[in-house]
């Protein structure tokens, strides 16, 4: 009989989440017992949840604003989340009846795997909108894109500091910028990742003039951002966030079970409650 485990989407708010959708979708497909849950864990709420973890549980998916103070609590970090100082995926090991906590970063995996699903294989030029944790992924996926120089684009430069550290441990140069300034520069990069709120990225889109690359919006709530719709109509190419979701989810998955992704399945499951 196969094991039953736990796992669990953390977070503030959480409600809202579709981790829940995606991982069910996964363990239903792939045969395991599992259960999946989403748990609303504020700032400062992670250290008390980690240390009554019991034996059932095999991993956690993080969301903000846990993303950073998670890192301290881990006993090993994979190399991509030391890197880029943040993760969204903890892995439950035991070993001699100890437990060990691993923590991952998957966010980067989604953005490469969703701009390649939108036809990027390879990108030049590019633009991060906003500075916070997400930003930091995307300057690795940029990074494996072939993009050694791009420029993000930030309301208080004076607050881009982790990104400034990761930029340097990447080993590429990024030179930073004003937000205002955010709809000039899009204009001609090969691919923008924007990692800013949809009413914030509506102010981007407003002034707008032209758009020759593949935007990403890691948004996903709207499923379609003012920010999306103005880069289509400027001729630009859209990723929605839900492909990123997806391939982050898949790979959490694979990191949890030990076994494929069934993401065909999960993506049915996603569509269907986009859609509904």
């Amino acid at each position: 009989m196969l094991e039953v485990r736990r796992a669990a989407v953390l977070g503030h708010p959480i409600a809202h989440s579709l981790s829940p959708t995606l991982h069910r979708a996964a363990y239903a497909a792939l045969g395991l017992p599992w259960h999946y849950d989403a748990i609303d864990v504020d700032a400062g709420g992670l250290e008390a949840f980690l240390a009554n973890l019991g034996p059932e549980w095999a991993g956690i998916s993080l969301t903000m604003p846990l993303k950073v103070e998670a890192v301290p609590h881990m006993d090993f970090m994979e190399p991509m989340a030391k890197i880029v100082g943040a993760i969204n995926t903890v892995l439950i090991q035991r070993f001699a009846d100890q437990r060990h906590l691993v923590g991952a970063n998957t966010d980067v995996h989604g953005m490469v795997a969703a701009l390649r699903e939108g036809g990027v294989e390879h990108a030049v030029t590019g633009v991060i909108i906003g500075g916070g944790a997400t930003a930091t992924s995307a300057l690795a996926a940029l990074g494996q894109l072939g993009v050694t120089a791009p420029v993000v684009a930030v309301r208080d430069r004076s607050r881009a500091g982790a990104l400034m550290r990761a930029s340097t441990k990447m080993g590429v140069t990024a030179r930073f910028a004003a937000l205002d300034d955010a709809a000039a520069l899009v204009a001609t990069a090969d691919v923008v990742v924007s990692t800013i709120p949809a009413d914030a990225g509506a102010s981007v889109g407003e002034k707008l003039g032209e758009a020759s690359g593949t935007l990403l919006d890691v948004v996903y709530a709207p499923l379609v951002t003012p920010l999306g719709l103005a880069w289509e109509a400027a001729g630009g190419n859209r990723v929605g966030g839900e492909r990123m979701l997806l391939h982050q989810a898949a790979e959490q998955v694979r990191l949890m079970t030990g076994r494929k992704a069934p993401i065909k399945d999960m993506d049915v499951a996603l569509r269907a409650v986009l859609n509904s």
